[in-house]
C-alpha cells in the first residue's frame, strides 16, 4: 500500500467543492456513467483497429445499491487504468481543475450562476455526495489492478487489487446527508433522466419476464418466469440513425418513447444530421397547437451530448420560435455543462441555431410543394410556430414566402404572392395601394366580413396573437401594400376608389344632426363621423381606427410599449350614414323624446354588433326594445 497527498493549496478542498456545487448535486451520477461509458467506448475503438487483442463481448454499465452499508456501485467493462494512469487522471489532472475553480470562486456566493460551464465538472463531482471514494480499476493492459482510496482529505492511499475483470468499479460511502441516493427510486429516476439513451446498455437491479410457451403447451399451463438484467436505457434512439433507415412509425414510436403521457402523434417530424462545419444529429416534432402555443410550457426538447442528457433549456441552441417544439438535439461540440452566457457567446452555437432555421424552412417548403392539400389542414395547427420565426429570424421570413398561408374567411388558402395576384384588380385604391382587408373573428366581425362581399371583396382570416406584429412586418417589406382589419371603417373608406357617394342631406342637415347626436352619443366613447355611403348599408357603423387597436393589441402581447397606449380606454368611431333612410327620419320627427329614444336604439344596435352592450346598458336596450315593438 501507499499513499499520497492531492498536490492542492486549498485545505480541505472537497467540502469546498459540495458547498459549490451543491445546488447540481444530483449531476454526479451522470458524470461518473459517463466516465464509464468513455471507457467502454474507448475500449471499442482500440478493439476495431487491433490495438486490443482480447475479447470485447458484450460490456455493460451496472448501478448497484447496497443500503445497509451505505454504498453507490458504479461498475463498467472498459478500458480501466492502471496505477500510473490513476496518478495522472484522477491525482492530479481532475483536482487541479478543481483547485483552479475554487481559487476564482471560493469568494463568491453558493449558488451556481455563472459557475456551470467555467470547468468540466467529472470524477469529483462524487465528492458532493460521498464521504468516501473508493476506485479499484483493471486496465485492458497487461498490469494488476489497482484500489484507490480517498476519504474527503487532501490523503489517498493506493493499493493492488485481486480484481481480474477488465473495467473500473467507483464505490461511493454516501454521506449521511445525502442519503437519497440510497433509494432506488430516486437512483431510478436520475438513470431515467440524464442516461435514457445512453450508447452502451446500464443495468439497474434485475427484473422477471414470461418465458413463452411452446406451442403444444397445455392451454391452462401457468407460464414460466425467468430473471433478466434490468436495462433503463435505449442505446440506439432513432437519431442515431440514418433517416433511410426509419420508417413513419419508428419516428412516432420514438415521439412516445420521448413523451410516455403524450397521447396526439405529431403532425411531422425533421431529421437533423450534419457534421460540417459542426456535428449535430437529432428529431425536431411539430405537436398540435393552439394561438396559445406562445405561452404554453416550452422546454420540450431535450439536448445531449453524445447521448448524454445536458438540459431541456436549449435557449440559445434553438432559436426562440422553435422551443415550442419538442425532440432531442445531440451535438459532441455543445460541453455538458453549459452557462447560458457560454451558449451566447460560442460561435458554434449560433451556427447551430442557424443551421436549424434553415432545416426547419426547408422542410416546411418541401411538405408545402410535395403535398399542398395536406399542408393546408395542418396550418392552423402549426401557423403560430411559423409567424413567430417570421417576426424573429429575418432569413427564416425570407424562406417563409414561399410557404407561408394566408386563409380566407371561407377557408381557402393562398400565398402572399398568389393572394395579391388575385385582388389585386378588386382591392387596388385610388392611390394604387393594394389593401388587404382581414378579420380576427368570423362570428363577431360576420356584418363587416358580409359588407365586403357585397362589394366583392376578400377578406383574410388572421387570428393569432401575434398578427399585429406580423402585419406590421409585412406592411415595411411589401411595397405598396397595407392591411386593414374588415371593422376598421365602413366599407368605402377602407378601399377608396375615386367614385364618391353624394350625401341626401344639405349642409344645414348635416349640421342639425352633428348637433343632436353630440347631444346624445357620449363623447367619452365615441367620434361621429358622417358619412354619405350606400343607402342599404347600416345607419350606425361601429368601428376602431386600425392604426389605434393595433398598436393596443401589440402592447398587449408583447411590443409597441412605447407608443404609451397599453392603458388608454378604447376609443371608437361612429359612422353615421347619412343616405340611409333612419336618419332622414331621425331628423324630421317632431319630438325631442323620440329623436332621443331612434338614436339610442340606433346606437345599442350598433354596439350590439361588435359585443360591446353589456350590463345595466343591455337591459336598458331591451327594456326599450319590447316597448318600441308594443
Amino acid at each position: 500500500m501507499s499513499k499520497g497527498t492531492i498536490n492542492v493549496s486549498v485545505d480541505n478542498i472537497f467540502p469546498l467543492i459540495k458547498k459549490f456545487l451543491y445546488s447540481d448535486h444530483e449531476i454526479f451520477l451522470r458524470e461518473l456513467i459517463s466516465n464509464a461509458t468513455d471507457a467502454t467506448v474507448k475500449l471499442k475503438h482500440l478493439s476495431s483497429i487491433g490495438e486490443y487483442k482480447g475479447e470485447y463481448g458484450s460490456p455493460k454499465i451496472e448501478v448497484k445499491i447496497d443500503k445497509e452499508n451505505k454504498k453507490l456501485h458504479i461498475i463498467d467493462q472498459g478500458i480501466g487504468m492502471t496505477k500510473e494512469e490513476i496518478e495522472k487522471y484522477i491525482n492530479e489532472i481532475a483536482f487541479s481543475g478543481a483547485e483552479e475553480f475554487l481559487e476564482k470562486y471560493k469568494d463568491e456566493s453558493g449558488d451556481d450562476k455563472g459557475i456551470i460551464g467555467h470547468f468540466g465538472l467529472g470524477f469529483y463531482s462524487a465528492f458532493m455526495v460521498a464521504e468516501k471514494v473508493e476506485i479499484i480499476s483493471k486496465s485492458f493492459k497487461d498490469e494488476p489492478a489497482v484500489h484507490w482510496e480517498c476519504d474527503g482529505s487532501p490523503e489517498y492511499t493506493t493499493s493492488k487489487s485481486d480484481r481480474i475483470e477488465r473495467g473500473t468499479e467507483i464505490i461511493l460511502h454516501i454521506a449521511d446527508d445525502s442519503t437519497e441516493f440510497l433509494e432506488e427510486a430516486r437512483i431510478n429516476e436520475l438513470l431515467s433522466k440524464y442516461n435514457k439513451f445512453m450508447p452502451i446498455p446500464i443495468k439497474f437491479g434485475t427484473k422477471e419476464v414470461n418465458v413463452a410457451l411452446p406451442e403444444d403447451a397445455k392451454k391452462d399451463a401457468k407460464p414460466e418466469k425467468k430473471t433478466i438484467d434490468n436495462i433503463i436505457n435505449n442505446p440506439n434512439p432513432a437519431w442515431t440513425k440514418q433517416p433511410s433507415d426509419l420508417k413513419p412509425e419508428d419516428y412516432k414510436s420514438f415521439y412516445r418513447e420521448l413523451y410516455p403521457m403524450q397521447f396526439e402523434d405529431p403532425l411531422f417530424h425533421i431529421h437533423l444530421n450534419v457534421d460540417y462545419p459542426f456535428n449535430l444529429t437529432g428529431i425536431l416534432y411539430f405537436p398540435k397547437m393552439s394561438n396559445d402555443a406562445i405561452n404554453m410550457q416550452k422546454d420540450k426538447i431535450q439536448l445531449y451530448q453524445n447521448q448524454v442528457f445536458v438540459t431541456d433549456n436549449v435557449e440559445g441552441i434553438v432559436p426562440e420560435f422553435l422551443t415550442m417544439l419538442r425532440g432531442v438535439i445531440d451535438s459532441p461540440d455543445i460541453p455538458l455543462n453549459v452557462s447560458r452566457s457560454y451558449l451566447q457567446a460560442d460561435g458554434a452555437v449560433k451556427k447551430i441555431s442557424s443551421y436549424i432555421t434553415r432545416k426547419v424552412a426547408d422542410k416546411m417548403k418541401s411538405l408545402f410543394n410535395s403535398d399542398r392539400e395536406d399542408f393546408e389542414k395542418k396550418w392552423n395547427d402549426i401557423k403560430i410556430v411559423i409567424e413567430y420565426g417570421m417576426l424573429s429570424e429575418d432569413k427564416f421570413y425570407e424562406k417563409a414566402q414561399a410557404f407561408a398561408l394566408y386563409p380566407t374567411v371561407d377557408d381557402k388558402y393562398f400565398t402572399l404572392e398568389e393572394y395579391k395576384e388575385k385582388i389585386k384588380a378588386a382591392q387596388t385604391d385610388k392611390d394604387d395601394k393594394l389593401v388587404i382587408l382581414y378579420a380576427s373573428n368570423k362570428d363577431e366581425q360576420h356584418a363587416y366580413i358580409d359588407a365586403a362581399k357585397d362589394k366583392g371583396y376578400e377578406v383574410l382570416f388572421l387570428d393569432s396573437p401575434i398578427v399585429s406584429h406580423l402585419i406590421q412586418k409585412l406592411e415595411s417589406t411589401e411595397e405598396n401594400v397595407s392591411f386593414v382589419r374588415v371593422d376598421g371603417d365602413h366599407i368605402d373608406n377602407l378601399i377608396k376608389k375615386d367614385e364618391e357617394q353624394i350625401s341626401k342631406l344639405n349642409d344645414e342637415e348635416k349640421e342639425n344632426l352633428k348637433t343632436l347626436l353630440t347631444e346624445l352619443i357620449p363623447q367619452d366613447k365615441f367620434s361621429v363621423q358622417l358619412e354619405a355611403m350606400d343607402s342599404k348599408a347600416n345607419p350606425f357603423i361601429i368601428t376602431q381606427p386600425e392604426f389605434m387597436r393595433r398598436m393596443k393589441e401589440m402592447q398587449q402581447s408583447g411590443g409597441g410599449g412605447m407608443f404609451g397606449m397599453g392603458n388608454m380606454p378604447d376609443m371608437y368611431n361612429l359612422v353615421v350614414n347619412t343616405n340611409n333612410e333612419l336618419i332622414g327620419e331621425i331628423l324630421s320627427t317632431k319630438t325631442a323624446k323620440k329623436k332621443e329614444r331612434l338614436v339610442n336604439q340606433a346606437l345599442d344596435l350598433a354596439r350590439l354588433s361588435q359585443n360591446l352592450l353589456k350590463g345595466e346598458e343591455l337591459t336598458t336596450f331591451i327594456k326599450r326594445s319590447f316597448e318600441m315593438i308594443k
